[in-house]
C-alpha cells in the first residue's frame, strides 16, 4: 500500500480535527505535516506531533507531500486550491468549497488539466441523525415522505470571527445550510423545481444569521431548511410526514419517535377534544388502535468511508463517495437562495 502523505493546510478546528481525529485512524493516508499562517497555530501543530512548515511554498515544493486538506477561511480556498493543484498535489477541500460556482468551475478546470483528485469533505453525510431519516426516506416505515423538514438552531449568534464578514464567506447559509442542503440534495433522488428564502439579519451583521428555505421536488416532496442562531427555543432537528405515519428526531442525541398508521381512522367514532374555547374532532388524536409508536433506531456510521475512498480515488480511479457535480449543484443552490431571499421571489431551479 502506497501511503498518500497529506499536509493540514489550517490548523484551526476543522483542520486539527481531520489531523487528530479523523486521519489518523486510515490506513494508506497519513498527515505528514502542517501549515497555518498563523504561527501560534503551527506550535499548536508542532505539541500535537506534527511536522510543521513555515511557509506554504515549502509545502508545495516537497516531492514527498502528495495531497493537501485545504481547512481555512472560504475565501481563501480558490486560491490555496489551485496553487496545490498546479504543484502537483491532490486536494481535500472543507465546505463551502468555493464562494460561488464561477470560482468552483476554474478550480475543476485546473483540476482537470492537472489530472489531479479534488474532493469536498461533506462530512454530514455520516451523521446519525440524517442516516436514519435517510433510511425512512429509501425504506418508507411511514409511507413515502411526502415533507421532509430539517432545522439546526442555537442562540449563541454567529460564532468566531470572519464568519460575521461577506468577504470571508461569512454567515449561516455557506456555514450551515451547505451541510443541511447537502443533506436533502443527496437524499432525495429527483430534480428540484422551485426554491423560495427568507434570510435573517436580525443580529446587524452583514451577512445572514439564519434562514428558512422552502424547496419543491419534482416528485412531490417539499423541504424547509432552517438555521437559526437567535433560537433560545429550539424546534426538532427532523420532523418528516409520509402517507403513513410520521417521525421526528429532537437533536443530535437522536431523541425522537415514529408514529406509524397500522389501521383505518374512524371517523365515525372519533371522541371530540376540548380546544381553547370550543370541541375539535380535526385535531383530536387518533385511536390507539390505528396507530403505534416506534423507538428511532440508530444507525452506525462509518467515519472513516471518506478517506478510504479518497485514496481508492488516487491510487486505484474508484468513484467518489462525494461526487463534484454534486458539490456544485448545492452551491448552485446557495446561490439561488440568496437571490430568492433578496429579490422574495420564488425561483425556477431546475
Amino acid at each position: 500500500m502506497r501511503v498518500i502523505n497529506l499536509v493540514v493546510i489550517g490548523y484551526g478546528g476543522m483542520g486539527s480535527y481531520h489531523a487528530r481525529e479523523l486521519i489518523q485512524e486510515v490506513d494508506g493516508v497519513k498527515v505528514s505535516g502542517v501549515y497555518d499562517c498563523d504561527s501560534s497555530r503551527l506550535k499548536m501543530a508542532q505539541q500535537d506531533g506534527f511536522k510543521i512548515y513555515s511557509q506554504l511554498e515549502d509545502v508545495l515544493s516537497d516531492e514527498m507531500v502528495d495531497a493537501v486538506l485545504i481547512a481555512t477561511p472560504n475565501d481563501s480556498h480558490k486560491d490555496l486550491t489551485i496553487s496545490a493543484l498546479r504543484a502537483g498535489k491532490h486536494v481535500v477541500c472543507e465546505k463551502p468549497v468555493m464562494m460561488n460556482t464561477k470560482e468552483l468551475d476554474e478550480v475543476l478546470l485546473v483540476a482537470k488539466v492537472e489530472n489531479k483528485i479534488f474532493m469536498v469533505h461533506q462530512n454530514r453525510r455520516w451523521d446519525n441523525d440524517f442516516l436514519i431519516i435517510r433510511d425512512l426516506y429509501q425504506h418508507p416505515k411511514v409511507g413515502e415522505l411526502f415533507q421532509i423538514e430539517s432545522r439546526v438552531q442555537g442562540a449563541n449568534g454567529i460564532p468566531g470571527d470572519w464568519r460575521h464578514l461577506e468577504v470571508h464567506g461569512g454567515g449561516m447559509v455557506l456555514d450551515w445550510g451547505v451541510h443541511l442542503l447537502d443533506q436533502l440534495l443527496f437524499m432525495v433522488d429527483s430534480k428540484l423545481k422551485t426554491v423560495a428564502a427568507d434570510l435573517s439579519y436580525v443580529l446587524g451583521d452583514e451577512v445572514d444569521d439564519g434562514f428558512i428555505s422552502y424547496l419543491t421536488f419534482e416528485n412531490g416532496v417539499k423541504a424547509i431548511i432552517e438555521v437559526g442562531t437567535t433560537n433560545f427555543i429550539k424546534l426538532p432537528r427532523w420532523y418528516v410526514r409520509g402517507f403513513e405515519g410520521a417521525a421526528v428526531i429532537n437533536d443530535w442525541d437522536l431523541s425522537g419517535k415514529i408514529v406509524k398508521q397500522t389501521g383505518m381512522i374512524d371517523h365515525h367514532n372519533l371522541v371530540p377534544i376540548q380546544a381553547g374555547q370550543g370541541l375539535t374532532k380535526t385535531m383530536a388524536p387518533p385511536s390507539e388502535e390505528a396507530t403505534t409508536t416506534l423507538a428511532i433506531e440508530e444507525i452506525a456510521p462509518d467515519f472513516d468511508a471518506f478517506y478510504y475512498n479518497f485514496y481508492d480515488v488516487v491510487r486505484n480511479q474508484a468513484e467518489p463517495i462525494v461526487k463534484n457535480e454534486e458539490v456544485h449543484r448545492v452551491l448552485r443552490l446557495i446561490e439561488t437562495i440568496f437571490e430568492a431571499g433578496k429579490k422574495q421571489e420564488v425561483m425556477l431551479f431546475e
